[in-house]
């Protein structure tokens, strides 16, 4: 708790900036979470109090939207495509794969906090199936080997 003390006054500049437009809560959510890489939960109060919302309405949008985060990001952020394409091509595989290696959920983050998975439904390289993406950068083709060697790289801090 204490380190998220540390943001409210960078979030107070995006409540002072961002309250009065309207439908403010969204463009909110994402200034902050562009801002510091997460929304703490320190601030959901703040937030609340700027919009006139209560705790819960606050709360219930940053649950409901995947892509916000309420702890500060992994390192690295592995999403892997598990769309019919990439299915057919053995994606399912290889996410069962990353759950083993990594001990968690297709949602989670690594113990370490070196890796993130998430779950992602089209990364447009349908041709190149099966595909992920890993911070931003897509890998096509992929094998389990590749996989594993990307993984790795990640958990060692390398380049990925």
């Amino acid at each position: 708790m204490p380190d998220e003390l540390l943001y409210l006054p960078e979030i107070q500049l995006i409540l002072d900036r961002e309250k009065s437009k309207p439908g403010a809560l969204l463009p909110i959510l994402h200034a902050i979470q562009d801002a510091i890489g997460f929304i703490p939960d320190a601030a959901v109060g703040d937030i609340a109090h700027a919009l006139n919302l209560s705790l819960a309405e606050v709360r219930g949008v940053i649950s409901f939207y995947h892509d916000f985060r309420t702890q500060p990001p992994a390192r690295h952020t592995l999403r892997l495509c598990r769309a019919e394409s990439c299915q057919s091509c053995g994606s399912e595989a290889l996410a069962a794969q990353l759950r083993e290696q990594l001990v968690l959920d297709d949602h989670g983050t690594s113990a370490d906090g070196a890796i993130s998975l998430r779950p992602v439904y089209c990364l447009g390289a349908c041709a190149c199936s099966p595909a992920l993406e890993l911070d931003g950068q897509v890998h096509a083709r992929l094998t389990p080997e590749r996989l594993r060697e990307l993984v790795n790289a990640c958990l060692e801090d390398e380049a990925c």
